[in-house]
């Protein structure tokens, strides 16, 4: 099957709510790991968000343009709802018959979650629900400003949720968030998984040697896991303890990073890999590395730190 992915604003002027999460991140995230997924279950897959617009109504327009030149067989786009803080929950929208065929399976899937169910409603106001020549759907994930949503919300269930509601399975191997148990719980295996994640994330011991992976802690990855700490401003002791597994886990978590976001962790590693300033801030020169390096591997140079830039990065 054929699929339109819309992910929903990320395209300047055209963005998203602004609540206890920005919208563009949301919909970012979730959207690209639905198209990731799609793809993996051997479905053919469109994205529709425009690179740059010059309006609301001319980024409205491209999306609808993408999906009716290419002539996909479901358009989707993802939302997230934001109102006053307490509305809360999950609604989809559709306008044709086929589109709400479509559309109840992925509202079903979202609310077993545990979301509000607000119910699958007309979306005949809606701009891509209306000029699209296919079934279509728009899907309010939750709402960005609603605590008790963002609690609930997880970016991978909600796009396994999307996508099984979509074509009824998941891919055998999706790639989980990665979380890696303290040594103590278990030395050996710890160790292990402690030098595949360092080499992963190529991070040297000594005289810049990847690690031999023998799950024993010698220099080499005792240098290694110092090297890593010193990259993200964790005191330097040699010793993988909880605060250095979790900070392996949050750059192996493939957070968006983008302009003016402060993901510590995270944004310190993708500085140490693009020679920027080592200060967990993502300003105006790590974007312009990012984007550097986004042009020399073929990417689309939008200086955000999504899926595909973190694949080149870490695989």
């Amino acid at each position: 099957m054929k699929f339109g992915i819309d992910i929903g604003h990320n395209s300047f002027p055209d963005i998203g709510a602004q609540g206890i999460q920005l919208e563009d991140n949301l919909t970012l995230d979730v959207g690209n790991r639905v198209i990731a997924k799609l793809k993996a279950l051997n479905h053919q897959v469109i994205d529709c968000k425009p690179q740059r617009s010059r309006s609301i109504t001319d980024s409205l327009a491209t999306r609808c343009n993408i999906a009716n030149a290419n002539r996909v067989d479901l358009f989707v786009s993802i939302h997230f709802n934001a109102f006053n803080g307490l509305a809360n929950g999950t609604e989809v929208f559709a306008i044709s018959d086929n589109g709400r065929k479509s559309g109840q399976p992925v509202l079903d899937e979202i609310t077993k979650l545990g979301f509000f169910r607000r119910g699958l409603k007309n979306g005949s106001h809606l701009y891509v629900l209306k000029n699209t020549n296919m079934p279509a759907i728009l899907v309010e994930c939750c709402f960005c400003d609603a605590r008790k949503d963002m609690k609930l919300y997880e970016p991978e269930a909600m796009a396994n949720a999307i996508v099984k509601g979509l074509v009824g399975e998941l891919p055998g191997e999706d790639e989980p968030v990665i979380h890696i148990p303290d040594e103590e719980d278990n030395p050996n295996t710890a160790v292990l998984r402690l030098q595949k994640a360092l080499n992963r994330l190529k991070i040297p011991g000594q005289n810049g040697r990847s690690l031999v992976e023998d799950g024993f802690i010698g220099l080499q990855t005792k240098t290694a896991v110092e090297n890593f700490q010193r990259i993200t401003a964790i005191q330097q002791t040699g010793i993988a303890g909880n605060t250095t597994w979790k900070a392996i886990n949050q750059v192996l978590s493939k957070r968006i990073l983008r302009i003016n976001h402060a993901g510590g962790v995270a944004v310190r590693y993708v500085q140490h890999r693009l020679g920027a300033d080592n200060d967990g801030m993502y300003g105006p020169q790590t974007e312009g590395l990012v984007k550097k390096f986004q042009q020399q591997n073929s990417l689309v140079a939008d200086g955000i730190v999504g899926t595909m830039t973190w694949t080149k990065l870490i695989g």
